[in-house]
């Protein structure tokens, strides 16, 4: 309808005469070359006219970039709930409304911004008010500049020296800088609140410019970020190949942004990343930039230093991943090691010694093996308001650091080398290096050196050898044997043998003729070497028992040395008893000591392990009596609730501390014996983001488990009530989620035995005064058994298909679990009450039918929208996607929980997009549990009762 110039009709709708707007299509500037771009222009609460191209997945910014590149767009809108709307043909049907409606972005020739004669719009008002709205549009079209984001470089746009693009957050800055002592120009990232020697990368590192004239940075016709000389000569370019349009012979690539990461990218006209700077580091990573490494074509993205501190080319030290048996980080000195980090446990490398503060205390690496022989290693650190990297300075010193913004200065959480030893093979093959020691090098035991001058002359980097040969396989009486050497860094080039225990792992090693040594860590497993031992060093905290292999003879004066010290601690030790004893009769006045010897006796008679009594003490016991009296005789008044193991009671000990009390139902077939013994297993695992085990009690056929109180109860009573929600804003949530993640790792990952929790869910996610969430009843499947039913204690809405219907579990049925919390966390909805009546959904399925419908404002909890609409969207959107990926239906196409780490502290745009989640459709579940002896498994049926 915008034929002409003048109203072509005129209508009354209420009490307001409208006219439809008229413009000439002809003067858009859209495709003539050399001309400005065509510009918008707001017009406010609007219906939207018909016949609507809906373009999703794209945001605002997006969006306006889409209909400026595409000729044919008249229009365009953008509404959170329904994303970008854009108009090819006439306008009609369209509305001013008074109080609502979305904002219509016409499109207007530059020129009709210029002159009063050549305004080209006629928007109709109540009768008098024509002539004043009419000046004051005019006045706001000649004042009105078409500008380029803050954050990005638009296509055909120079960004030029001096001039600066800055991150939305106001973190980060982009453009020309000089290193201190130099006149030379680069293009680089830094710190836009500190100053510019806090660069983290540098585009045209090899080639600078020489002055600050002429210097440019553009997207060039082909899709290329550039840098440019005065003579217009390229310096560095993306150097991507990407399709050009048809339409305008130019690139479908439409900006560069740089994101509050830090993250610079290069998008095409839908959103979609082409190149990134996080995939080109320099000499610094960022949180959530990654390091990779493929084991098949050993191509490797790695850190390189600069050249010195006033030159940025690239330097002869560089870090990056080495996958030789196990990922570790290496520090090169042009291709030859000069640091490395020792193997990954699954948590942390193993001789990173870590100043730890509690600034610092989340701040890791976590790394990814995506299964194609990709491995990735990702920093991270979830305080996001922290500025925080680790980089390689061209000294070739690795240095993870933070800035104190208080002391205005950054600080080490870490650096390496640190120390003489940690260079690498400081002290030749066989050598050991130690800072206590003087001199630091020694050879190994049963070893010596191998040029003894040179040697005493401090020059160790010919190492060390066996001064007797192994009997391996010779007929001799004596075998070799293994002499233990304590918490050192594991010698490097390991082979790795998987699946075997510590006995199969010695064993594998003496009868192996050409093994030299082994370790074996229950993170790790098993390692054997059969080459020269490099790079030993004796750590002050931390590390391995290297179990070296050594003929008998270089055994014998150590084995009488163990005799002796052996029977000197026996005296010392029965002296000690005696002492003890006497120390504990003379006690017996005072009447607390005397409960605890009471206690310990009558423990000690029950499980009859009298020689077992200092793994009695590492579990604190509490007498039966003691127990009633901190919960007046297991009152009502004092229940918490009853779990699926047993009811849980409140209880104050006499010296005032809080308890909780978990009665243990009687569905454990197992003795006081096996019970103490696992009870023992789980008091060891130590986690912030794990409810602690105080101890035990053990009265006549009562078990009961003594934990830490938590006084704002579990997830579940504050999430789906309909009042308490309210004290779970989005970043409490979000917490929330994080600190789950941390003792799911610790639980899967990092604690001495690994424990699949089978029973995650918010009624077992407990908060602390500060409400930090501690995960409770982990290992209860150990004192359960495997085969128990243990009191119907899952619901069926966080169990997993494959342990649902086959019985089979496994870590990633926790992620299943944790997949549908994280869903919950965001909906405020039960999924094992929730039911979507049109499609018959689940929680899990309504989530993904959103989600793909690009739909999610309709899953999110009411109580926390507010949060979504005040720049928290990518980061809640961020959750669903993550949540439906830990749901899928396939276990092996779950995340490890390590990975759902590393997803949440990623950018959206690197989270993949999950497949249909299992259990999409709401049943009403009947689930029967039968133990079969036999095959000793979980025998499981199903029963789906169709809703009425």
């Amino acid at each position: 309808m915008f034929e002409g110039l003048s109203p072509k009709e005129q209508r009354r709708v209420g009490q307001r005469k409208l006219e439809q707007w008229v413009y000439t299509k002809d003067e858009l500037q859209c495709g003539v070359k050399g001309a400005k771009d065509d510009v918008f222009f707001r017009l406010k609460m609007m219906k939207v006219p018909a016949n609507t191209e809906w373009s999703p997945g794209l945001d605002e910014s997006r969006c306006r970039s889409h209909c400026l590149r595409d000729c044919s767009c008249l229009a365009y809108a953008y509404d959170i709930g329904v994303g970008c709307m854009s108009w090819g043909r006439n306008l009609i049907d369209t509305q001013e409304f008074s109080t609502s409606g979305a904002d219509l972005f016409l499109r207007l020739a530059p020129s009709e911004l210029g002159k009063n004669s050549k305004i080209k719009i006629i928007i109709a008002v109540t009768g008098a008010s024509v002539s004043a709205t009419l000046v004051a549009i005019v006045y706001f079209l000649c004042k009105r500049k078409s500008k380029q984001a803050l954050d990005k470089i638009i296509a055909s746009k120079f960004l030029t020296d001096p001039e600066t693009i800055v991150s939305s957050n106001g973190a980060f800055k982009l453009g020309f800088f000089s290193p201190p002592n130099s006149t030379h120009r680069y293009v680089g990232i830094w710190y836009s609140k500190l100053t510019t020697s806090n660069v983290v990368w540098v585009a045209n590192r090899n080639k600078p410019l020489k002055d600050s004239t002429g210097g440019a940075i553009r997207i060039s016709d082909d899709g290329n970020l550039r840098v440019l000389n005065a003579q217009n000569h390229t310096l560095w370019s993306s150097n991507i190949n990407v399709s050009v349009s048809s339409n305008t012979n130019r690139s479908i690539v439409s900006e560069a942004q740089l994101l509050d990461s830090g993250n610079l990218v290069l998008a095409d006209q839908e959103g979609m990343i082409l190149w990134q700077s996080f995939k080109h580091p320099t000499d610094t990573a960022l949180p959530n930039m990654k390091l990779t490494v493929n084991k098949n074509s050993d191509m490797r993205k790695m850190l390189q230093a600069w050249n010195g501190p006033s030159d940025p080319s690239s330097g002869r030290f560089s870090v990056g991943i080495d996958s030789f048996a196990f990922p570790q980080l290496v520090i090169y000195n042009n291709d030859q090691p000069y640091w490395r980090s020792g193997p990954w446990n699954g948590h942390i490398f193993t001789a990173i010694q870590n100043n730890e503060t509690d600034e610092f205390n989340d701040a890791g690496f976590i790394l990814e093996n995506d299964r194609q022989g990709t491995i990735s290693i990702t920093y991270s650190y979830t305080n996001q308001s922290v500025l925080s990297n680790y980089g390689l300075s061209y000294k070739g010193t690795l240095t993870q650091r933070w800035w104190d913004e208080s002391e205005r200065k950054w600080k080490v959480a870490w650096e390496a080398p640190h120390t003489k030893c940690d260079i690498y093979g400081k002290c030749g093959v066989f050598g050991s290096c130690n800072l206590m020691n003087s001199p630091i090098c020694r050879c190994l035991k049963g070893f010596k050196p191998k040029y003894k001058l040179e040697w005493s002359k401090g020059h160790w980097e010919n190492g060390c050898m066996r001064k007797t040969s192994l009997q391996c396989q010779r007929g001799s009486e004596k075998e070799d044997g293994f002499f233990r050497v304590k918490a050192v860094k594991v010698p490097d080039n390991p082979a790795w043998l998987i699946g075997l225990d510590e006995n199969e792992c010695r064993n594998q090693c003496l009868q192996n003729c050409s093994c030299i040594a082994y370790v074996f860590d229950t993170s790790i497993g098993c390692m054997s070497w059969d080459r020269d031992l490099i790079d030993t060093e004796k750590l002050a905290a931390g590390g391995v028992d290297l179990h070296l292999k050594l003929a008998h003879s270089e055994l014998g004066n150590s084995s009488r040395a163990v005799a002796i010290i052996a029977a000197t601690g026996s005296l010392l030790g029965a002296a000690t008893v005696v002492t003890l004893i006497l120390v504990l009769w003379r006690s017996k006045a005072h009447k607390k000591q005397g409960k605890k010897l009471q206690r310990r006796k009558t423990v000690t008679d029950i499980l009859g392990i009298d020689e077992n009594q200092d793994q009695v003490e590492e579990v604190p016991l509490f007498e039966f009596e003691e127990v009633v009296t901190a919960t007046n005789n297991f009152q009502d008044t004092n229940k918490l609730g009853k779990g699926g193991f047993g009811p849980v009671y409140k209880g104050t000990l006499e010296d005032g501390q809080e308890i909780a009390i978990k009665k243990l139902s009687k569905a454990s077939g197992q003795g006081v014996q096996e019970f103490m013994n696992e009870v023992l297993v789980i008091s060891k695992l130590q986690h912030r983001n794990l409810v602690r085990l105080l101890g035990c009690c053990v009265g006549g056929d009562e078990k009961m488990l003594i934990y830490e109180y938590m006084p704002n109860k579990s997830l579940d009573s504050l999430l789906f009530d309909p009042v308490k929600k309210e004290l779970l804003p989005w970043k409490i949530r979000y917490d929330i989620t994080h600190g789950i993640c941390q003792g799911l790792l610790y639980l899967h990952r990092d604690s001495r035995v690994k424990i699949i929790h089978r029973d995650l869910k918010a009624s077992n996610i407990l908060l602390d005064k500060n409400l930090n969430p501690r995960i409770s009843d982990f290992g209860m499947a150990r004192i359960f058994g495997e085969k128990q039913d243990q009191d119907d204690t899952r619901r069926f809405g966080y169990m997993s298909p494959e342990y649902a219907m086959e019985g089979r579990f496994s870590e990633k049925s926790d992620v299943f679990s944790f997949g549908v919390l994280l869903l919950e966390i965001v909906s405020g909805q039960r999924n094992s009450i929730f039911w979507y009546e049109e499609d018959s959904l689940s929680l899990l399925g309504y989530a993904y039918k959103l989600w793909k419908e690009n739909n999610v404002i309709s899953l999110i909890d009411p109580a926390i929208a507010d949060t979504y609409f005040s720049g928290q969207s990518e980061e809640i959107q961020k959750c669903i996607q993550v949540g439906l990926l830990c749901v899928e239906e396939s276990a092996q196409d779950r995340p490890n929980i390590s990975t759902v780490i590393s997803m949440l502290r990623s950018e959206l745009a690197n989270v993949p997009h999950p497949k249909p989640p299992g259990f999409s459709h709401s049943q009403k579940i009947r689930m029967s549990v039968h133990l079969s002896d036999r095959a000793n498994r979980v025998h499981l049926r199903i029963m789906p009762l169709l809703h009425l």
